[in-house]
């Protein structure tokens, strides 16, 4: 039975195991620019993710392994300028965290003290606990990522979904377990089976995020550009367009062209 819907003021770790257990579903967004985040926060939204996913939507790589350390901070001090009450937590990009605990150490501690996030996020279970345990060590706030990760794109050779075989689902609930275990604050699920994804969610008593993992876990997160209808050549099951801006943005552009050329653009009430 879930308790009366808490008002934060400002989301902490803190905030979202209580909202895990007051049944309070927890709402995330990717966000990699001031202005943008600005709205998102003020819409209200509980967690900020400056996704490695900028590698995709902002600079046009195929893949999320490009973007460097140096180019996350900057997405990320860019978000945090702007907020007022979400919980920013910043991807560690692929190659900062992966061979060597003391270099994932280095790394967090760049993005914290540089951008100003809140919390970072990590890709993998058992292969990367002690690059997650010096992290925590340090004080610093850990959210997990299993399932599809997309920095092993390579590894998998298709973003298909993962954990549909029994061997690769006790894993992913194993690593759950382990991440909870070493004080990770939360956990984002992405691409799995939706009974599995409940299940974790059930298993553990931190929040469970959920990309393409149903609607049985304690929140959901999804990319800015792409709920937003900017981005219209993906279409994935889980995507749900609140806004069609693709459309909306070319019209308003080509309005904009089309009264240029023609001297209609600016008028005599646009002028000084």
């Amino acid at each position: 039975m879930s308790l009366a819907k808490k008002d934060y003021k400002r989301i902490t770790t803190k905030s979202l195991i209580e909202m895990k257990a007051n049944g309070e579903k927890i709402s995330m967004l990717t966000a990699y620019d001031y202005t943008m985040a600005k709205i998102v926060d003020t819409a209200g939204i509980d967690v900020i993710l400056v996704g490695d996913s900028a590698s995709n939507v902002m600079a046009g790589h195929e893949t999320t392994l490009p973007i460097t350390l140096d180019q996350m901070i900057y997405h990320a001090s860019s978000v945090v300028r702007a907020i007022e009450r979400a919980l920013v937590v910043v991807d560690l990009p692929f190659g900062s965290y992966q061979s060597d605990p003391k270099e994932a150490l280095r790394s967090a501690i760049r993005i914290m003290k540089e951008s100003g996030g809140h919390a970072v996020k990590l890709e993998g279970g058992k292969e990367i606990k002690d690059s997650i345990k010096k992290i925590l060590n340090a004080g610093i706030p850990v959210m997990g990522h299993l399932g599809l990760t997309p920095q092993s794109i390579y590894k998998f050779g298709t973003y298909t979904v993962r954990a549909k075989e029994e061997e690769e689902a006790e894993k992913l609930m194993e690593d759950a377990k382990l991440l909870e275990k070493l004080g990770c604050f939360a956990l984002v699920l992405e691409k799995i089976p939706a009974h599995l994804a409940e299940k974790v969610a059930q298993s553990i008593s931190i929040p469970v995020i959920g990309i393409g993992a149903g609607g049985g876990v304690d929140g959901q997160v999804l990319v800015i550009h792409d709920m937003l209808g900017m981005n219209n050549e993906f279409s994935p099951r889980f995507l749900r367009r609140y806004m069609n801006l693709y459309e909306g943005m070319t019209t308003a552009i080509g309005q904009y062209v089309a009264d240029v050329k023609s001297s209609d653009f600016p008028n005599v009430n646009e002028q000084y």
